[in-house]
Protein backbone atom coordinates (compact mmCIF):
# COMPACT_ATOMS: atom_id res chain seq x y z
CA UNK A 1 0.00 0.00 0.00
CA UNK A 2 1.15 3.69 -0.98
CA UNK A 3 -0.12 4.80 2.66
CA UNK A 4 -1.72 3.55 5.62
CA UNK A 5 -4.50 6.38 5.20
CA UNK A 6 -5.61 8.32 2.48
CA UNK A 7 -7.61 11.51 3.20
CA UNK A 8 -9.84 12.89 0.66
CA UNK A 9 -9.95 16.59 1.03
CA UNK A 10 -7.93 19.48 3.75
CA UNK A 11 -10.40 20.91 5.14
CA UNK A 12 -11.56 20.60 8.69
CA UNK A 13 -12.07 17.11 8.92
CA UNK A 14 -8.90 16.59 7.00
CA UNK A 15 -6.82 18.43 8.34
CA UNK A 16 -7.38 17.32 11.73
CA UNK A 17 -7.29 14.04 10.61
CA UNK A 18 -4.10 14.13 8.81
CA UNK A 19 -2.54 15.55 11.85
CA UNK A 20 -3.96 13.53 14.67
CA UNK A 21 -3.51 10.00 12.79
CA UNK A 22 0.13 10.80 11.58
CA UNK A 23 0.85 11.60 15.37
CA UNK A 24 -0.34 8.09 15.96
CA UNK A 25 2.01 6.72 14.00
CA UNK A 26 0.59 6.25 10.42
CA UNK A 27 1.51 7.20 7.15
CA UNK A 28 -0.94 9.80 5.94
CA UNK A 29 -1.97 10.76 2.49
CA UNK A 30 -3.77 13.86 1.66
CA UNK A 31 -5.59 14.15 -1.57
CA UNK A 32 -6.64 17.98 -2.23
CA UNK A 33 -8.60 19.23 -5.56
CA UNK A 34 -7.58 22.81 -4.78
CA UNK A 35 -3.81 24.00 -5.21
CA UNK A 36 -1.64 25.41 -2.46
CA UNK A 37 -1.17 29.19 -1.61
CA UNK A 38 0.93 31.24 -0.41
CA UNK A 39 -0.05 34.19 1.47
CA UNK A 40 0.99 36.54 -1.08
CA UNK A 41 -0.93 34.66 -3.84
CA UNK A 42 -4.44 34.83 -2.44
CA UNK A 43 -6.13 37.25 -4.82
CA UNK A 44 -5.93 41.30 -3.77
CA UNK A 45 -9.76 41.73 -4.57
CA UNK A 46 -12.60 39.45 -5.78
CA UNK A 47 -11.97 40.74 -9.14
CA UNK A 48 -9.12 38.78 -9.68
CA UNK A 49 -11.48 35.81 -10.84
CA UNK A 50 -8.50 33.28 -11.76
CA UNK A 51 -7.35 33.23 -8.08
CA UNK A 52 -10.33 34.02 -6.30
CA UNK A 53 -12.89 31.38 -7.79
CA UNK A 54 -12.55 27.56 -8.68
CA UNK A 55 -13.81 26.51 -12.00
CA UNK A 56 -10.84 24.62 -12.82
CA UNK A 57 -12.43 24.35 -16.98
CA UNK A 58 -12.48 27.55 -16.75
CA UNK A 59 -8.90 28.14 -15.69
CA UNK A 60 -9.93 29.18 -12.38
CA UNK A 61 -8.55 27.67 -9.27
CA UNK A 62 -8.81 29.94 -6.66
CA UNK A 63 -10.82 29.32 -2.88
CA UNK A 64 -14.11 30.12 -4.01
CA UNK A 65 -16.54 27.60 -5.16
CA UNK A 66 -19.79 28.44 -6.35
CA UNK A 67 -22.68 25.65 -7.30
CA UNK A 68 -25.86 25.75 -8.31
CA UNK A 69 -28.32 23.10 -7.62
CA UNK A 70 -31.96 22.95 -8.07
CA UNK A 71 -33.15 24.19 -4.12
CA UNK A 72 -29.98 26.15 -2.97
CA UNK A 73 -26.99 27.56 -4.09
CA UNK A 74 -24.06 26.37 -2.40
CA UNK A 75 -20.90 28.37 -1.63
CA UNK A 76 -17.75 26.29 -0.63
CA UNK A 77 -14.35 26.58 -0.28
CA UNK A 78 -11.15 24.92 -2.78
CA UNK A 79 -7.24 24.98 -2.38
CA UNK A 80 -5.14 23.32 0.53
CA UNK A 81 -6.64 24.15 3.25
CA UNK A 82 -10.34 23.72 2.40
CA UNK A 83 -12.92 25.82 3.63
CA UNK A 84 -10.80 27.45 6.05
CA UNK A 85 -9.02 29.46 3.09
CA UNK A 86 -12.18 31.78 2.45
CA UNK A 87 -14.47 31.24 5.70
CA UNK A 88 -15.32 33.89 7.75
CA UNK A 89 -12.91 32.74 10.61
CA UNK A 90 -16.42 32.82 13.03
CA UNK A 91 -15.96 29.63 15.27
CA UNK A 92 -19.30 28.93 17.98
CA UNK A 93 -20.58 26.28 19.78
CA UNK A 94 -24.00 25.32 18.88
CA UNK A 95 -26.55 25.67 21.02
CA UNK A 96 -28.13 22.54 23.11
CA UNK A 97 -30.89 21.70 21.25
CA UNK A 98 -28.56 20.36 18.27
CA UNK A 99 -26.56 18.44 20.78
CA UNK A 100 -30.61 16.41 21.55
CA UNK A 101 -31.89 16.60 17.99
CA UNK A 102 -33.68 13.47 17.46
CA UNK A 103 -31.53 12.34 13.96
CA UNK A 104 -28.97 11.48 16.74
CA UNK A 105 -29.41 12.29 20.42
CA UNK A 106 -31.04 8.91 21.15
CA UNK A 107 -27.05 7.51 21.02
CA UNK A 108 -24.97 9.21 23.37
CA UNK A 109 -25.08 12.72 25.74
CA UNK A 110 -23.31 14.22 22.79
CA UNK A 111 -22.68 17.57 24.44
CA UNK A 112 -21.32 16.12 27.46
CA UNK A 113 -18.64 13.62 24.84
CA UNK A 114 -17.80 16.56 22.75
CA UNK A 115 -17.69 19.06 25.77
CA UNK A 116 -13.10 18.40 25.73
CA UNK A 117 -12.90 18.16 21.95
CA UNK A 118 -14.29 21.61 21.47
CA UNK A 119 -11.74 22.88 24.05
CA UNK A 120 -9.09 21.46 22.56
CA UNK A 121 -10.41 22.77 18.40
CA UNK A 122 -10.43 26.01 20.13
CA UNK A 123 -7.10 26.19 21.34
CA UNK A 124 -5.88 25.09 18.36
CA UNK A 125 -7.83 26.96 15.81
CA UNK A 126 -6.78 30.15 18.23
CA UNK A 127 -10.16 31.19 18.77
CA UNK A 128 -10.63 34.61 20.32
CA UNK A 129 -13.27 37.34 21.03
CA UNK A 130 -12.78 40.17 17.85
CA UNK A 131 -11.63 43.39 19.31
CA UNK A 132 -13.46 45.65 16.29
CA UNK A 133 -16.46 47.63 16.69
CA UNK A 134 -18.07 48.71 13.44
CA UNK A 135 -21.07 51.06 11.97
CA UNK A 136 -22.67 47.99 10.86
CA UNK A 137 -22.47 46.00 14.77
CA UNK A 138 -23.70 49.80 15.98
CA UNK A 139 -26.60 49.48 13.72
CA UNK A 140 -27.37 45.57 14.39
CA UNK A 141 -27.52 46.29 18.33
CA UNK A 142 -29.78 48.79 17.75
CA UNK A 143 -32.04 46.59 16.00
CA UNK A 144 -31.74 44.00 19.02
CA UNK A 145 -32.91 46.55 21.26
CA UNK A 146 -36.03 47.70 19.18
CA UNK A 147 -36.87 43.87 19.06
CA UNK A 148 -36.29 43.14 22.80
CA UNK A 149 -33.62 41.15 22.13
CA UNK A 150 -30.63 42.88 22.99
CA UNK A 151 -29.29 40.56 25.50
CA UNK A 152 -28.59 38.26 22.57
CA UNK A 153 -26.24 40.66 20.97
CA UNK A 154 -22.39 39.66 21.09
CA UNK A 155 -19.56 40.46 19.07
CA UNK A 156 -18.16 37.38 17.18
CA UNK A 157 -15.70 34.63 18.39
CA UNK A 158 -13.03 34.45 15.85
CA UNK A 159 -9.41 32.48 14.74
CA UNK A 160 -7.44 35.14 13.88
CA UNK A 161 -4.24 36.74 15.71
CA UNK A 162 -4.52 39.85 17.06
CA UNK A 163 -1.13 39.61 19.48
CA UNK A 164 2.53 40.61 17.89
CA UNK A 165 3.92 39.67 14.79
CA UNK A 166 7.14 36.95 14.28
CA UNK A 167 5.99 34.51 16.73
CA UNK A 168 3.97 31.57 16.89
CA UNK A 169 1.61 32.14 19.31
CA UNK A 170 -0.10 28.77 19.67
CA UNK A 171 2.08 25.72 19.06
CA UNK A 172 5.24 26.70 21.27
CA UNK A 173 7.62 26.69 18.21
CA UNK A 174 6.56 23.92 16.68
CA UNK A 175 3.66 26.29 14.39
CA UNK A 176 4.70 28.83 11.96
CA UNK A 177 5.62 32.57 13.23
CA UNK A 178 2.75 34.90 12.63
CA UNK A 179 1.94 38.48 12.18
CA UNK A 180 -1.75 40.67 13.29
CA UNK A 181 -4.27 41.33 12.05
CA UNK A 182 -5.06 44.52 10.25
CA UNK A 183 -8.61 44.78 10.25
CA UNK A 184 -8.80 44.99 6.30
CA UNK A 185 -12.07 42.75 5.78
CA UNK A 186 -10.50 40.28 3.27
CA UNK A 187 -10.63 37.02 5.51
CA UNK A 188 -13.19 35.85 2.34
CA UNK A 189 -11.04 36.14 -0.75
CA UNK A 190 -8.12 34.92 1.51
CA UNK A 191 -5.80 37.01 4.03
CA UNK A 192 -2.88 37.91 2.99
CA UNK A 193 -1.33 39.16 5.92
CA UNK A 194 -0.64 35.68 7.58
CA UNK A 195 -2.90 36.70 10.11
CA UNK A 196 -5.85 34.66 9.46
CA UNK A 197 -5.90 30.78 11.64
CA UNK A 198 -6.37 28.34 8.21
CA UNK A 199 -5.45 25.36 8.39
CA UNK A 200 -2.31 25.88 6.86
CA UNK A 201 -1.51 27.81 9.91
CA UNK A 202 -2.48 25.25 12.40
CA UNK A 203 -3.40 21.27 11.92
CA UNK A 204 -2.24 21.29 8.01
CA UNK A 205 1.25 22.98 8.91
CA UNK A 206 2.01 19.95 12.22
CA UNK A 207 0.27 17.46 10.16
CA UNK A 208 3.23 18.09 7.10
CA UNK A 209 5.58 18.72 9.85
CA UNK A 210 5.31 15.32 11.30
CA UNK A 211 5.26 13.28 7.85
CA UNK A 212 2.22 13.81 5.94
CA UNK A 213 2.32 14.33 2.64
CA UNK A 214 -0.40 16.60 0.62
CA UNK A 215 -0.97 16.12 -3.10
CA UNK A 216 -2.85 19.83 -4.21
CA UNK A 217 -4.44 19.76 -7.42
CA UNK A 218 -5.99 16.12 -7.49
CA UNK A 219 -9.14 15.24 -7.86
CA UNK A 220 -10.38 12.26 -6.71
CA UNK A 221 -12.93 10.25 -8.99
CA UNK A 222 -12.80 6.95 -7.62
CA UNK A 223 -12.43 4.52 -4.64
CA UNK A 224 -12.34 0.62 -5.00
CA UNK A 225 -11.54 -2.29 -2.72
CA UNK A 226 -8.15 -3.57 -3.32
CA UNK A 227 -6.34 -6.35 -1.47
CA UNK A 228 -6.86 -5.73 2.27
CA UNK A 229 -7.31 -2.04 1.46
CA UNK A 230 -8.95 0.54 -1.25
CA UNK A 231 -7.77 2.09 -4.77
CA UNK A 232 -8.34 5.77 -4.92
CA UNK A 233 -7.95 6.93 -8.73
CA UNK A 234 -7.60 10.84 -9.38
CA UNK A 235 -7.13 13.00 -11.48
CA UNK A 236 -5.10 16.07 -12.39
CA UNK A 237 -7.60 18.83 -11.93
CA UNK A 238 -8.79 20.46 -14.57
CA UNK A 239 -6.63 18.13 -16.65
CA UNK A 240 -7.34 14.65 -17.87
CA UNK A 241 -4.32 12.37 -16.85
CA UNK A 242 -4.87 10.10 -13.75
CA UNK A 243 -2.55 8.61 -10.88
CA UNK A 244 -3.66 5.65 -8.42
CA UNK A 245 -2.97 5.19 -5.29
CA UNK A 246 -3.70 2.66 -2.90
CA UNK A 247 -4.19 2.82 1.07
CA UNK A 248 -5.45 0.41 3.73
CA UNK A 249 -7.94 3.06 4.74
CA UNK A 250 -9.43 6.13 3.39
CA UNK A 251 -11.16 9.27 4.85
CA UNK A 252 -13.84 10.94 3.06
CA UNK A 253 -13.46 15.12 4.05
CA UNK A 254 -14.44 17.16 0.90
CA UNK A 255 -17.19 18.58 2.89
CA UNK A 256 -20.24 18.07 2.53
CA UNK A 257 -20.70 18.71 -1.37
CA UNK A 258 -18.00 16.78 -2.59
CA UNK A 259 -18.34 14.06 -0.15
CA UNK A 260 -21.66 13.65 -1.80
CA UNK A 261 -20.98 14.18 -4.90
CA UNK A 262 -17.94 11.61 -5.00
CA UNK A 263 -19.99 8.50 -2.90
CA UNK A 264 -22.96 9.24 -5.63
CA UNK A 265 -20.85 8.55 -8.28
CA UNK A 266 -19.42 5.83 -6.99
CA UNK A 267 -22.21 4.11 -6.25
CA UNK A 268 -23.93 4.95 -9.65
CA UNK A 269 -20.79 3.38 -11.59
CA UNK A 270 -21.53 -0.32 -9.26
CA UNK A 271 -19.28 0.71 -6.83
CA UNK A 272 -19.58 0.48 -2.60
CA UNK A 273 -22.33 -1.20 -2.80
CA UNK A 274 -23.20 -1.94 0.62
CA UNK A 275 -23.45 1.55 1.06
CA UNK A 276 -26.20 3.01 3.24
CA UNK A 277 -29.29 3.72 1.27
CA UNK A 278 -29.78 6.64 3.57
CA UNK A 279 -26.69 8.39 1.51
CA UNK A 280 -27.95 11.98 0.44
CA UNK A 281 -30.78 12.00 2.89
CA UNK A 282 -30.76 14.92 5.79
CA UNK A 283 -28.67 17.58 3.97
CA UNK A 284 -28.67 20.13 5.58
CA UNK A 285 -28.24 24.12 3.98
CA UNK A 286 -27.59 25.22 7.72
CA UNK A 287 -31.30 26.76 7.07
CA UNK A 288 -29.72 29.62 5.73
CA UNK A 289 -30.43 32.89 3.92
CA UNK A 290 -28.13 35.83 2.59
CA UNK A 291 -29.54 39.37 2.59
CA UNK A 292 -27.69 42.57 2.82
CA UNK A 293 -28.33 46.69 3.50
CA UNK A 294 -26.72 48.91 0.76
CA UNK A 295 -25.72 52.58 1.60
CA UNK A 296 -25.28 54.16 -1.48
CA UNK A 297 -23.39 57.59 -1.63
CA UNK A 298 -22.93 57.07 2.44
CA UNK A 299 -20.00 58.68 4.25
CA UNK A 300 -18.71 54.78 6.09
CA UNK A 301 -16.36 52.57 4.73
CA UNK A 302 -18.34 49.24 5.78
CA UNK A 303 -15.60 47.27 4.00
CA UNK A 304 -13.12 47.80 6.89
CA UNK A 305 -12.93 45.51 10.51
CA UNK A 306 -13.60 41.05 10.35
CA UNK A 307 -15.38 39.34 7.88
CA UNK A 308 -17.99 38.78 10.82
CA UNK A 309 -18.25 41.30 13.65
CA UNK A 310 -21.46 40.43 15.31
CA UNK A 311 -25.01 38.80 15.63
CA UNK A 312 -27.83 39.00 17.06
CA UNK A 313 -30.80 35.97 17.74
CA UNK A 314 -34.04 38.09 16.73
CA UNK A 315 -35.79 35.20 17.89
CA UNK A 316 -34.87 31.65 19.75
CA UNK A 317 -34.44 29.85 16.26
CA UNK A 318 -32.91 32.46 14.13
CA UNK A 319 -29.32 33.98 13.95
CA UNK A 320 -28.26 36.55 12.01
CA UNK A 321 -24.45 38.58 11.83
CA UNK A 322 -22.94 41.46 10.48
CA UNK A 323 -20.70 40.20 7.39
CA UNK A 324 -18.23 42.16 4.92
CA UNK A 325 -15.78 41.90 2.17
CA UNK A 326 -13.01 43.84 1.92
CA UNK A 327 -12.78 47.07 0.19
CA UNK A 328 -12.63 46.40 -3.76
CA UNK A 329 -13.98 43.13 -3.38
CA UNK A 330 -17.12 43.80 -5.42
CA UNK A 331 -17.43 40.55 -7.10
CA UNK A 332 -20.17 39.20 -5.28
CA UNK A 333 -22.62 42.11 -5.32
CA UNK A 334 -23.49 40.97 -8.89
CA UNK A 335 -25.66 38.70 -7.19
CA UNK A 336 -27.61 41.08 -5.38
CA UNK A 337 -30.91 43.05 -6.52
CA UNK A 338 -34.08 43.50 -4.67
CA UNK A 339 -35.46 42.33 -1.46
CA UNK A 340 -38.66 40.42 -2.14
CA UNK A 341 -40.31 38.23 0.43
CA UNK A 342 -41.46 34.78 -0.35
CA UNK A 343 -44.54 33.10 -1.41
CA UNK A 344 -46.88 33.53 -4.03
CA UNK A 345 -45.17 34.58 -7.75
CA UNK A 346 -42.20 36.25 -6.25
CA UNK A 347 -40.18 36.52 -9.36
CA UNK A 348 -43.08 38.35 -11.26
CA UNK A 349 -43.22 40.58 -8.07
CA UNK A 350 -39.72 40.91 -7.76
CA UNK A 351 -39.44 42.05 -11.83
CA UNK A 352 -42.32 44.62 -11.00
CA UNK A 353 -40.85 45.93 -7.82
CA UNK A 354 -37.45 46.53 -9.90
CA UNK A 355 -39.64 48.39 -12.61
CA UNK A 356 -41.06 50.50 -10.04
CA UNK A 357 -36.97 51.15 -8.66
CA UNK A 358 -35.98 51.91 -12.21
CA UNK A 359 -34.71 55.45 -11.48
CA UNK A 360 -31.98 53.93 -8.52
CA UNK A 361 -31.77 50.64 -10.69
CA UNK A 362 -27.79 51.55 -11.78
CA UNK A 363 -26.99 53.13 -8.51
CA UNK A 364 -28.06 50.27 -6.71
CA UNK A 365 -26.90 47.19 -8.91
CA UNK A 366 -23.52 48.83 -10.37
CA UNK A 367 -21.06 46.82 -8.47
CA UNK A 368 -18.35 49.65 -8.00
CA UNK A 369 -17.87 50.44 -4.42
CA UNK A 370 -20.71 47.68 -3.18
CA UNK A 371 -18.14 46.69 -0.78
CA UNK A 372 -17.69 49.92 0.94
CA UNK A 373 -21.59 50.41 1.21
CA UNK A 374 -23.12 46.91 1.98
CA UNK A 375 -23.37 45.43 5.68
CA UNK A 376 -24.48 42.28 4.84
CA UNK A 377 -26.40 39.84 7.06
CA UNK A 378 -26.01 36.38 7.48
CA UNK A 379 -29.34 34.22 8.09
CA UNK A 380 -29.04 30.68 10.46
CA UNK A 381 -31.64 28.87 11.75
CA UNK A 382 -31.73 25.49 14.10
CA UNK A 383 -34.92 24.21 12.44
CA UNK A 384 -35.71 20.54 11.22
CA UNK A 385 -35.49 20.80 7.25
CA UNK A 386 -33.73 19.31 4.78
CA UNK A 387 -32.76 18.59 1.38
CA UNK A 388 -32.09 15.31 -0.45
CA UNK A 389 -28.90 14.83 -2.81
CA UNK A 390 -30.15 12.79 -5.71
CA UNK A 391 -28.29 12.34 -9.21
CA UNK A 392 -30.11 12.98 -12.58
CA UNK A 393 -27.95 11.69 -15.26
CA UNK A 394 -24.94 11.76 -14.24
CA UNK A 395 -25.61 15.32 -12.03
CA UNK A 396 -25.94 15.24 -8.13
CA UNK A 397 -29.03 17.69 -7.38
CA UNK A 398 -31.43 17.77 -4.85
CA UNK A 399 -35.12 17.78 -4.12
CA UNK A 400 -37.25 18.56 -0.88
CA UNK A 401 -35.90 16.41 2.21
CA UNK A 402 -37.33 15.24 5.39
CA UNK A 403 -38.93 17.35 7.92
CA UNK A 404 -40.53 20.63 7.00
CA UNK A 405 -39.39 22.12 3.28
CA UNK A 406 -35.83 23.63 3.18
CA UNK A 407 -37.05 27.57 3.68
CA UNK A 408 -36.72 29.67 0.18
CA UNK A 409 -36.74 32.91 2.53
CA UNK A 410 -36.13 33.60 6.44
CA UNK A 411 -38.83 36.44 7.20
CA UNK A 412 -37.06 37.48 10.72
CA UNK A 413 -33.88 38.05 8.37
CA UNK A 414 -35.65 40.19 6.26
CA UNK A 415 -37.38 41.85 8.80
CA UNK A 416 -33.61 42.91 10.12
CA UNK A 417 -32.46 43.82 7.37
CA UNK A 418 -35.40 46.36 6.92
CA UNK A 419 -35.20 47.55 10.09
CA UNK A 420 -31.20 47.88 9.84
CA UNK A 421 -31.53 49.67 6.53
CA UNK A 422 -33.42 52.64 8.51
CA UNK A 423 -31.25 53.06 10.44
CA UNK A 424 -27.98 53.12 7.80
CA UNK A 425 -30.03 55.17 5.65
CA UNK A 426 -30.00 52.48 2.83
CA UNK A 427 -31.95 49.90 1.20
CA UNK A 428 -32.53 46.05 2.32
CA UNK A 429 -31.12 44.03 -0.62
CA UNK A 430 -31.93 39.87 -1.28
CA UNK A 431 -29.97 37.74 -4.11
CA UNK A 432 -30.92 37.40 -7.87
CA UNK A 433 -31.55 33.42 -6.89
CA UNK A 434 -33.67 34.39 -4.24
CA UNK A 435 -36.48 35.60 -6.95
CA UNK A 436 -36.83 31.91 -8.33
CA UNK A 437 -36.97 30.45 -4.27
CA UNK A 438 -33.17 29.46 -4.17
CA UNK A 439 -31.50 30.53 -1.00
CA UNK A 440 -27.71 30.70 -0.80
CA UNK A 441 -26.10 29.17 1.96
CA UNK A 442 -22.02 28.90 2.77
CA UNK A 443 -22.50 25.67 4.78
CA UNK A 444 -24.09 22.89 3.32
CA UNK A 445 -23.68 20.22 5.80
CA UNK A 446 -25.10 16.61 6.27
CA UNK A 447 -25.99 13.87 3.85
CA UNK A 448 -23.78 11.03 4.54
CA UNK A 449 -25.02 11.37 8.68
CA UNK A 450 -24.14 9.80 12.06
CA UNK A 451 -26.02 6.73 12.40
CA UNK A 452 -26.66 3.86 14.82
CA UNK A 453 -27.09 1.61 12.15
CA UNK A 454 -27.45 1.65 7.89
CA UNK A 455 -30.93 2.45 8.27
CA UNK A 456 -30.40 5.73 10.02
CA UNK A 457 -27.29 6.75 8.55
CA UNK A 458 -24.52 6.22 6.37
CA UNK A 459 -20.92 6.76 9.21
CA UNK A 460 -21.49 4.73 12.69
CA UNK A 461 -21.28 6.91 15.72
CA UNK A 462 -17.67 6.52 15.15
CA UNK A 463 -17.53 8.03 12.04
CA UNK A 464 -17.04 4.34 10.23
CA UNK A 465 -19.08 3.17 7.11
CA UNK A 466 -21.33 1.31 7.45
CA UNK A 467 -20.78 -1.39 5.25
CA UNK A 468 -17.72 -1.29 4.32
CA UNK A 469 -14.93 -1.08 6.72
CA UNK A 470 -12.10 1.06 6.30
CA UNK A 471 -14.08 3.73 4.96
CA UNK A 472 -14.85 6.81 7.24
CA UNK A 473 -16.24 10.03 6.31
CA UNK A 474 -15.11 13.05 8.65
CA UNK A 475 -16.26 16.32 7.81
CA UNK A 476 -19.31 18.13 7.72
CA UNK A 477 -21.50 15.61 5.98
CA UNK A 478 -21.16 13.35 8.63
CA UNK A 479 -23.78 16.21 10.92
CA UNK A 480 -27.38 15.06 11.12
CA UNK A 481 -28.92 18.77 12.52
CA UNK A 482 -28.59 22.48 11.02
CA UNK A 483 -26.81 23.90 14.11
CA UNK A 484 -28.02 27.77 13.64
CA UNK A 485 -24.54 28.60 14.05
CA UNK A 486 -21.35 28.71 11.60
CA UNK A 487 -20.48 25.31 11.93
CA UNK A 488 -16.28 24.86 11.24
CA UNK A 489 -15.87 24.74 15.03
CA UNK A 490 -18.54 21.71 15.44
CA UNK A 491 -16.89 19.86 12.27
CA UNK A 492 -13.29 20.67 13.95
CA UNK A 493 -14.64 18.70 17.37
CA UNK A 494 -16.38 16.04 15.79
CA UNK A 495 -13.06 14.89 13.65
CA UNK A 496 -11.20 15.62 17.18
CA UNK A 497 -13.48 12.96 18.61
CA UNK A 498 -13.35 10.70 15.86
CA UNK A 499 -9.40 10.66 15.68
CA UNK A 500 -9.05 10.29 19.34
CA UNK A 501 -10.72 6.79 18.86
CA UNK A 502 -8.07 5.48 16.96
CA UNK A 503 -5.43 3.35 18.24
CA UNK A 504 -1.77 4.12 17.39
CA UNK A 505 -0.41 1.86 14.23
CA UNK A 506 -0.06 -1.62 15.33
CA UNK A 507 -2.00 -1.43 18.80
CA UNK A 508 -5.84 -2.73 19.55
CA UNK A 509 -8.56 -1.03 18.32
CA UNK A 510 -10.56 0.32 21.11
CA UNK A 511 -13.46 0.64 19.23
CA UNK A 512 -16.36 -1.61 19.30
CA UNK A 513 -16.66 -4.06 15.94
CA UNK A 514 -18.78 -2.13 13.22
CA UNK A 515 -22.41 -3.14 13.55
CA UNK A 516 -22.03 -3.70 17.64
CA UNK A 517 -24.16 -1.48 20.21
CA UNK A 518 -22.21 2.24 20.83
CA UNK A 519 -20.47 2.67 23.55
CA UNK A 520 -18.17 5.44 24.85
CA UNK A 521 -14.65 4.80 24.47
CA UNK A 522 -11.71 6.17 25.71
CA UNK A 523 -9.44 8.52 24.45
CA UNK A 524 -6.41 6.85 22.92
CA UNK A 525 -2.75 9.50 23.24
CA UNK A 526 -0.69 9.49 20.51
CA UNK A 527 2.98 8.35 20.86
CA UNK A 528 4.62 11.48 19.12
CA UNK A 529 1.99 14.45 19.60
CA UNK A 530 3.83 17.10 17.72
CA UNK A 531 2.81 20.06 20.26
CA UNK A 532 5.00 20.35 22.97
CA UNK A 533 3.87 20.29 26.62
CA UNK A 534 2.46 23.30 28.00
CA UNK A 535 1.49 25.07 24.12
CA UNK A 536 -1.93 26.73 24.27
CA UNK A 537 -2.62 23.88 21.59
CA UNK A 538 -0.99 21.09 23.02
CA UNK A 539 -3.20 17.97 22.85
CA UNK A 540 -4.97 17.65 26.04
CA UNK A 541 -6.33 13.84 26.16
CA UNK A 542 -9.07 13.76 28.13
CA UNK A 543 -12.08 11.40 28.77
CA UNK A 544 -15.65 13.13 28.72
CA UNK A 545 -17.50 12.80 32.16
Amino acid sequence: MDYDVLVIGSGFGGAVTALRLTEKGYKVGVLEAGRRFADHEFPETSWRVRDYLFAPSLGCTGIQRITALRDVAVLSGAGVGGGSLVYANTLYQPPPAFFRDSHWGHITDWEDELAPHYDQATRMLGVTDNPFRTTGDGHLRSVAVDLGVEPTFRTSRVGVHFGPGGTDPFFGGAGPLRDPCVGCGSCMTGCRHNAKNTLPKNYLHLAERAGAQVWPLTTVVDVRPHLSGYRVVARRTGGRATREFTSGQVVFAAASLGTQRLLHRIRDRGGLPRLSPRLGFLCRTNSEAVVAVRTPGGEVDHSRGLAITSSIHPDADTHVEVVRYGRGSNLMGLLMTTLVDGGPARLRRGLAQLVRERGSWRRMHSPRAWSEETIALLVMQSLDNSLTTVTRRGRMTTRQGEGAPNPSWIPAGHDVARRLAAKAGGVARGSWPDLVNIPLTGHLIGGCVIGDSPATGVVDPYHRVHGHPGLHVVDGSAIPANLGVNPALTITALAERAMSLWPNKGEPDPRPEPGAAYRRVRPVAPHDPVVPTGAPGALEVRHAQ
